[in-house]
């Protein structure tokens, strides 16, 4: 479980071993790493994506999803907070 001041997430474990992420993010500017493939599906709220390989800044909001691949980076910027679900390929 990831805590700090501006984003929290729990992990949970399936029993067919699948693997998801149900998280909270504050308004701020973030980046993350991915080990494994994943979709990030956006629960409540909105955001700007950069996404590997693009020079764009895509927005995803509340009922969206976007997929980031293995061994990568992806940056995001809130405005507003997000309730967000990612699964693990």
């Amino acid at each position: 479980m990831l805590i700090s001041r501006r984003v929290t997430s729990r992990n949970i474990l399936f029993p067919d071993g699948t693997r998801k992420t149900l998280g909270y993010m504050l308004p701020g500017e973030y980046e993350f790493k991915t080990a494994s493939p994943e979709i990030m599906e956006l629960l409540n709220g909105g955001m700007d994506v950069l996404l590997p390989g693009h020079t764009d800044w895509q927005t995803f909001k509340t009922g969206k999803s976007f997929e980031v691949p293995a061994n990568s980076a992806f940056k995001l910027r809130l405005n507003v907070p997000v309730d967000y679900c990612c699964s693990y390929g």
